[in-house]
C-alpha cells in the first residue's frame, strides 16, 4: 500500500502542519511579551538623541542615515528634526505624522503609546554649534535588545514550543493507536483460545481510519470464521442423521443375504448395490452444498451461454425421457452469457431437469426456456406433476427439505438448495411457483454479463 494514500499519513501530516503554524504564532507572541516584560534593560531616549545627533554632526545626513539603519536593525525607527523638517526621512503612521508637528512645537520632551505595544519618544538635543534638534523614535519594546539575542530568545521558545506540541500530538495518536490495537489483541488471543463469539467491538472502530477498518475486517473475518464452524458442524450432523438410514437398511440387506440362499441372496446384493449407490450421490450432493455453502474460495469465473449449456443438458436427459415416455420441450432463444462456473451452472441446470422430470407422471411433458431480457438471464422448468403446498414453497431450497409430495419420487432434498446457493454465489436468485393447470415452474435468474 502506498503511504501517500492512507489517511493516517495525511492526518498526521495536517496535525503537524497546523503544530508548526501553532509553533511560529505563539511563538512569535510568547517572544514578543518576554522581551517587553521580563527584560530589565530600558531604553535611554537622552542618549539616544545624543548619539543620533552626533552622527549627525559628523557624517551630515549620509551618516544620520547610516545611524537609522543600525537603530532599526535593533527595533527602533529613529531621526532627528531640525525646525520642524526631518533630516532624514523615516516612514510614520499616519495620526503620528498628523500630530507630530503640534508635539516638536510644544518643544517638550514625551513618551507615549498611541498604538498598543508601540512606543513613541521626542527628545529635546541641542548640538554643538548650538542648533536645537528633536529626536523622533518608534519603538515595538519599551527596552533596546539586541537583534541577535531577539533571534536566540525567538529559537529558543519556538524550540520549546515545538516539543510540547509535537509530545502532544505523538500523545494523542499513540493513545489513538493502541486502543485498537490493544482491543485486536485480546480479541485475536480470545479467538485463539476458540471463543469463536469474540468481536473487537466498537472500541477498535474508534481508531485513525485504516486501524477502524482493520478492526471491522477483523469482525468480518471472525463472522465468517464462525460462521463456517457451524455451518461445517450442521452439515456433520446432517450427514450422519441422513446416513444413518440408508447404513441401517445396508446392515439388514448384507445380514439377510448372510442368512439367505444363493438365489435369494444375490437379490439382496443387488439391492445393496443400489443402497450403496444412493449413499454415493448423496454423499456427493453433501459434499457440493458444503463447499458452495462455504463461499466458494477462489471460484474460477469464465463467460458462459447458458442457452448452450441448456442445450447439452436437454440432449444429456434424453435417456431418461426415452425411458418414461416423457416428452421435453425446450424453448431456447439467442445466446444467453453469463459471468461465472460453467461446472456449478451445468450442475444447477441439471438439478432442475432432473426436480422436473422426477415429479413428472409417465407420458407427461416438462418445459424448459432459456431467455435473456432486461439485463438478466432467466432459465424456467416447468414440470406438470402434483406441484407443490403454498404453505410448503417458501421451505423448498432448504437443504433436506422432502415436502408432502416426497414419497411420490426419490431425493435427499438437496437438489433445488443446490439450485438456490449456485445461483446466489452468481448475484442472482431461484424462485418456485405453482404453475396454472397444475405442476411447478421453477425459475433460475442470473445477471448478464456486462
Amino acid at each position: 500500500m502506498n503511504p501517500l494514500k492512507t489517511s493516517l499519513f495525511w492526518r498526521l501530516l495536517v496535525w503537524f502542519v497546523l503544530a508548526n503554524l501553532a509553533v511560529l504564532l505563539l511563538g512569535g507572541y510568547v517572544t514578543r511579551s518576554f522581551i517587553e516584560y521580563t527584560t530589565a534593560v530600558e531604553i535611554n531616549w537622552t542618549a539616544l538623541a545624543e548619539s543620533a545627533n552626533e552622527a549627525y554632526e559628523n557624517g551630515g545626513a549620509d551618516g544620520l542615515d547610516a545611524w537609522i539603519r543600525d537603530q532599526r536593525r535593533d527595533g527602533v525607527d529613529a531621526t532627528l528634526y531640525e525646525n520642524g523638517t526631518a533630516l532624514v526621512p523615516i516612514r510614520l503612521p499616519g495620526s503620528v505624522r498628523d500630530q507630530l508637528p503640534q508635539w516638536l512645537a510644544a518643544r517638550h520632551d514625551l513618551l507615549m503609546q498611541p498604538y498598543p505595544r508601540i512606543y513613541l519618544a521626542v527628545q529635546q538635543v541641542t548640538g554643538a554649534d548650538g542648533h536645537a534638534r528633536q529626536l523622533v523614535a518608534l519603538s515595538r519594546t519599551h527596552s533596546r535588545i539586541p537583534l541577535q539575542t531577539r533571534s536566540q530568545i525567538l529559537l529558543a521558545v519556538q524550540f520549546a514550543l515545538s516539543l510540547l506540541f509535537i509530545a502532544l500530538i505523538g500523545w494523542w495518536f499513540a493513545r489513538g493507536v493502541a486502543r485498537p490495537v490493544e482491543a485486536m489483541q485480546r480479541a485475536a488471543r480470545h479467538m485463539a483460545a476458540g471463543e469463536l463469539s469474540t468481536r473487537v467491538g466498537p472500541e477498535g472502530r474508534r481508531g485513525p481510519g485504516e486501524l477502524s477498518q482493520l478492526a471491522q475486517d477483523f469482525d468480518a473475518m471472525a463472522v465468517r470464521i464462525e460462521a463456517l464452524v457451524a455451518h461445517d458442524r450442521a452439515v456433520l450432523q446432517d450427514l450422519s442423521h441422513e446416513l444413518r438410514s440408508p447404513l441401517a437398511r445396508l446392515q439388514l440387506i448384507l445380514d439377510l443375504a448372510r442368512r439367505s440362499e444363493a438365489e435369494q441372496a444375490a437379490a439382496y446384493f443387488a439391492q445393496a448395490e443400489r443402497e450403496i449407490g444412493r449413499l454415493d450421490r448423496m454423499t456427493g450432493e453433501m459434499l457440493a452444498l458444503s463447499r458452495l455453502e462455504g463461499g466458494l474460495p477462489g471460484m474460477e469465473r469464465e463467460p458462459v451461454d447458458l442457452a448452450a449449456l441448456a442445450r447439452e443438458c436437454v440432449a444429456k436427459a434424453g435417456i431418461e425421457t426415452s425411458a418414461r415416455q416423457l416428452r421435453l420441450n425446450a424453448a431456447i432463444e439467442a445466446p444467453a452469457w453469463v459471468l461465472g462456473s460453467g461446472q456449478l451452472l451445468e450442475r444447477a441446470l441439471d438439478n432442475l431437469l432432473g426436480n422436473a422430470l422426477k415429479y413428472s407422471p409417465e407420458g407427461g411433458s416438462v418445459e424448459l426456456a432459456v431467455r435473456a431480457e432486461h439485463g438478466r438471464a432467466e432459465v424456467i422448468v416447468r414440470d406438470h406433476g402434483p406441484g407443490v403446498p403454498d404453505a410448503e414453497l417458501p421451505q423448498l431450497f432448504r437443504p433436506f427439505f422432502r415436502g408432502s409430495n416426497a414419497p411420490k419420487a426419490e431425493g435427499h432434498g438437496l437438489g433445488l438448495a443446490i439450485v438456490n446457493r449456485v445461483a446466489q454465489v452468481h448475484g442472482g436468485e431461484a424462485s418456485a411457483r405453482n404453475a396454472e393447470g397444475g405442476g411447478l415452474e421453477v425459475r433460475l435468474s442470473l445477471p448478464l454479463q456486462a
